[in-house]
């Protein structure tokens, strides 16, 4: 008895924790800062925290009642029904999730190139296959309608991430609209905003509800997740906003209680968090800004909690910042071997990255490469 052929699935590839390498290079965590997964440098939202140690006592039960109270807070939140919030295990869970309300095997998901390799795991999942379009590194990662529709097919499910995962860049609801409309009307576009609180622009939810001179839509889907601003990427959980006409599929292809009693009970209580949300928010610009202006080498605008930058060899330049204690991620794997990525941290944090990463590039002297050659394709995606 064996599995089903999975030689066309890629394994997820999460960043390095710091325990695990400094295991590896026998040395005490203490001398490491890890800025390699674009997790809260502030930690969990106080308010969640104190949330799971009271709820701890009450885990034996099923989280149906906190279920129902989540769904309701995001919903006001977004102002939309109940019934367009579909709780889950992380951003991924309700990637899943519409994977099993749309994908029929044999149809097509289109997904950015670099970007996140879940979109497509997902898909291959539930049977589906998976195209994908380029964003340019010779324009800067630019995101619009155009590039999109240049490698569009007819494809079921179509994902934008914005912020873009590892480029910070952003499309505007402007071009989302206009990728909407001119893709059939059975293509789903699903706009992940994993990071849109890091963005200084609305979210794609005022097209499925019709807000802002938007015309409401039923064919985009909004994705979103308490692991970054809210900081609970331990507890794994996230949600979509979906057209209204979409409420009943979630009971059909959810998971028996699709997030935990302590997740729930930690979003209701970080939903609220405001104070912990606009600390990490102005912490990430501020790091963002120090970043571009103190870096010896090329670094993307960005609108997410992270900066993508121009090393020349990001598996050298990661390896010998791992070496100085400073974990970053290198993103060969995202296609993109000249390029490494630095989380936003705190003040303390980013001066250390910024000052190990100026001394690597002057020890190694590396060149870096301003041309679209150094984005490799066809390279495998992965990280978070």
């Amino acid at each position: 008895m064996q599995p089903r052929d999975l030689s066309d699935h890629v394994a997820y590839e999460a960043g390095r924790g710091i325990e695990e390498v400094a295991r590896e290079l026998g040395r005490d965590p203490s001398e490491f800062v890890k800025l390699a997964s674009n997790e809260n440098p502030h930690g969990p939202s106080p308010a969640a925290a104190v949330a799971i140690r009271e709820t701890a006592s009450s885990v034996s039960s099923y989280p149906k009642a906190a279920h129902a109270d989540l769904t309701s807070a995001v919903a006001d939140r977004w102002d939309v029904t109940d019934e367009q919030v579909w709780l889950a295990n992380g951003g991924d869970g309700a990637i899943d999730y519409l994977h099993r309300a749309v994908i029929e095997p044999g149809d097509t998901v289109l997904v950015p190139s670099p970007g996140f390799a879940y979109y497509g795991m997902s898909s291959r999942f539930h049977h589906g296959d998976v195209s994908e379009y380029e964003l340019s590194r010779a324009d800067d990662f630019a995101q619009n309608a155009e590039t999109v529709l240049e490698s569009y097919d007819g494809d079921r499910l179509l994902f934008v991430t914005s912020p873009h995962n590892p480029t910070g860049s952003t499309m505007p609801l402007e071009e989302i609209d206009r990728l909407a409309d001119e893709t059939d009307d059975e293509t789903l576009v699903v706009v992940d905003e994993a990071y849109g609180e890091f963005a200084d622009r609305d979210s794609a939810v005022a097209l499925v509800e019709g807000r802002d001179g938007f015309d409401a839509r039923d064919d985009v889907a909004v994705l979103r997740t308490f692991s970054k601003a809210y900081g609970l990427a331990g507890v794994r959980l996230g949600y979509a906003v979906v057209p209204d006409e979409w409420g009943d599929a979630y009971a059909r292809v959810n998971t028996p209680f699709a997030a935990s009693e302590l997740a729930c009970r930690a979003g209701l209580a970080a939903v609220d968090d405001e104070e912990h949300v606009e600390r990490t928010v102005e912490t990430a610009r501020e790091s963002r800004a120090y970043m571009r202006d103190a870096i010896e080498t090329h670094v993307w605008e960005s609108e997410g909690n992270f900066a993508l930058v121009d090393v020349g060899d990001a598996s050298a330049v990661a390896a010998e910042m791992q070496e100085r204690g400073v974990i970053v991620r290198d993103c060969s794997s995202f296609g993109l071997p000249g390029c490494i990525r630095i989380t936003c941290g705190t003040e303390e944090e980013t001066e250390r990255a910024v000052a190990t990463l100026n001394d690597v590039l002057a020890d190694l002297g590396l060149e870096t490469d301003p041309s679209d050659e150094a984005h490799d394709p066809d390279a495998e995606v992965a990280d978070s």
